[in-house]
């Protein structure tokens, strides 16, 4: 047993272990506090869902716009000082809302924590591709959706706990875990950005022109968008599925509230069954999707995600919510390792943050006006017809996602073949 651990452990670079142990110190507090953030603005707003809605998607909104720089950051300054000044800013950002009082409050402190926000996937997925062999990137980021779910399996019915007891508690406590896995990075991981790629704007080279005082900053490649259409395109398609889980955090809980007294504790079970379903499944999934191609491990996730948006909507007991909530579980635990890897494989070295950065706007995108459209959905539709709605388009997005990741896993044999043909080539030469 011991001798297995070992190798568990020796398998990956110890930056992905520390990575690890972070991701469930900080995923823990947010899921004391997360669940119930929406439902925290609504009472603090006047019971006004919309406004609330609004509120809440300001974080996302200021991330996807700051998102765009966050990934060329990561790509000319390293991963380390990024994911640094993220977990730094969201930590402040976290004791703020804990006195906040008036709409302007929450507005500013939503910004600044989407700022944020917005610094740290793009530089943290991309250190992954950095340390890791392509044939790993799968089973490493499954691990570390695996640590996520750790916090969300304990987070939750604590966090309602402390929420009916003082909110402030769970703001105080997320702002510490994220200092802590903050100087834990400092302290223990080292910058990952190949050495080729790193440029500072400190560094000035000089030259002489016309005048003599002509100076050059040393840049980055320039990325031409419209020459990334497969990227683009994996992007668009993955916006049903953050779309679904935009309606989980706001619409959701005010559905639920229309079928159950105790709709809160009902909502903290659902998180808490998403969590331990993951934590107690997540890598045996991870190895066992790793036997079909990618393209069909999302298709099936799709499937699975569309079939949750109905059970959410219609499950007329709280068996069969449970049920749809395994649903959702095995699609997220399908779809987010597979769907990552595709990125990474597609990405050139020198665009990796680049390109996370890019396909991760699908997630500020539907966090910025999902939850408003949400709530005026939910008002003139109900919650049934809305979350159906949602379903259907996850199954139609599905089946061109499919083609979309068949087209990048081909793209990325072939480059692969191509490299060996050359290293093969150059020992003939010697």
């Amino acid at each position: 047993m011991l001798k297995k651990v070992r190798q568990m452990i020796g398998r990956y670079d110890s930056i992905i272990w520390i990575r690890v142990v972070g991701t469930i110190m900080v995923t823990f507090a947010n899921f004391m506090l997360r669940p119930f953030l929406a439902i925290y603005l609504y009472d603090k707003l006047d019971n006004n869902l919309l406004v609330a809605a609004m509120v809440v998607g300001l974080q996302p909104a200021t991330s996807m716009v700051a998102g765009l720089y966050g990934g060329s950051l990561a790509d000319r300054f390293g991963r380390k000082p990024l994911m640094v000044a993220s977990l730094a800013i969201e930590a402040v950002t976290m004791i703020g809302f804990a006195f906040a009082d008036s709409l302007l409050h929450f507005a500013v402190l939503t910004i600044i924590n989407g700022v944020g926000a917005s610094l740290f996937w793009p530089a943290a997925s991309a250190q992954v591709s950095d340390v890791v062999p392509e044939e790993q990137r799968g089973e490493v980021f499954a691990l570390l959706h695996t640590a996520v779910n750790v916090g969300a399996a304990m987070g939750p019915l604590i966090g309602v706990k402390v929420y009916q007891m003082n909110p402030a508690i769970a703001f105080f406590t997320c702002s510490l875990m994220m200092g802590l896995y903050c100087l834990l990075i400092i302290w223990k991981v080292p910058e990952t950005l190949p050495k080729k790629d790193r440029t500072s704007s400190a560094v000035l080279q000089q030259t002489d022109g016309d005048d003599g005082e002509n100076q050059a900053f040393s840049k980055q490649p320039k990325m031409v968008l419209r020459e990334h259409k497969l990227l683009l395109a994996m992007t668009l398609l993955a916006l049903p599925v953050s779309f679904l889980y935009s309606q989980v955090e706001i619409v959701l809980p005010q559905h639920l509230k229309t079928q159950y007294v105790d709709y809160l504790n009902v909502f903290a079970m659902l998180m808490t069954v998403n969590g331990i379903f993951v934590v107690c499944t997540q890598m045996l999934i991870a190895k066992y999707a790793e036997k079909f191609p990618a393209q069909r491990v999302i298709l099936a996730a799709y499937l699975l995600l569309a079939c949750v948006g109905v059970g959410y909507g219609w499950a007329p007991t709280f068996a069969l919510l449970i049920v749809a909530e395994i649903f959702f579980t095995l699609g997220e635990m399908l779809y987010g390792p597979q769907i990552q890897k595709a990125v990474s494989v597609i990405a050139p070295e020198e665009y990796r943050g680049r390109y996370f950065s890019i396909f991760g706007s699908n997630w500020q995108l539907t966090g910025t006006f999902g939850p408003s459209l949400g709530a005026l959905m939910f008002g003139v539709l109900g919650g049934g017809v809305w979350f159906s709605i949602v379903g259907a388009a996850l199954l139609i997005a599905g089946f061109f996602q499919y083609g979309l990741v068949k087209k990048a896993m081909a793209y990325a044999e072939k480059c692969q073949s191509v490299t060996e043909e050359k290293l093969t080539d150059k020992q003939v030469v010697i």
